[in-house]
């Protein structure tokens, strides 16, 4: 799927939103050196934006009217680790984690991002799910 455009996007989420994406995609890209794809939503989304690297799935955005997605999903031993820093992150990460729906393939956990309250939170998420591979600005 070839890129979607940012006047597309903010004609789904709205132009704070598309600020709050293009922010934590600059967080993340850089932290890692990874790819991004964009991708078909499915039934539920209109996009998906996902961050793979060699097989795994770091973390994706999801874009639909007026919601913008973030979703991680953490495996058994990803699981215990974030059991581990819970007392490190914010009651409202915690919530949406502890009433997670948990499949085979682990815990699938959706943020709603409306600001940017939730980016040092999700950092902290994503230091679980693979190291970081480039050092912060």
């Amino acid at each position: 799927m070839e890129d979607i455009t940012r006047a597309e996007l903010e004609s789904i989420v709205g132009l704070d939103k598309v600020n709050i994406f293009y922010d934590f995609v600059d967080a993340i890209t850089s932290l890692y050196e990874i790819e991004p794809t964009w991708n078909n939503g499915g039934k539920k989304w209109t996009y998906e934006y996902k961050f793979r690297k060699g097989g795994k799935t770091l973390c994706a955005f999801y874009f639909k009217e007026n919601t913008l997605g973030f979703m991680l999903i953490f495996g058994k031993d990803e699981r215990a680790e974030v059991e581990g820093i819970r007392h490190q992150l914010s009651s409202a990460v915690m919530d949406v984690y502890d009433n997670a729906q948990t499949y085979h393939d682990g815990k699938w956990v959706m943020l709603n991002l409306t600001d940017h309250s939730l980016l040092e939170d999700i950092k902290k998420l994503l230091f679980i799910k693979r190291k970081p591979n480039r050092r912060e600005p």
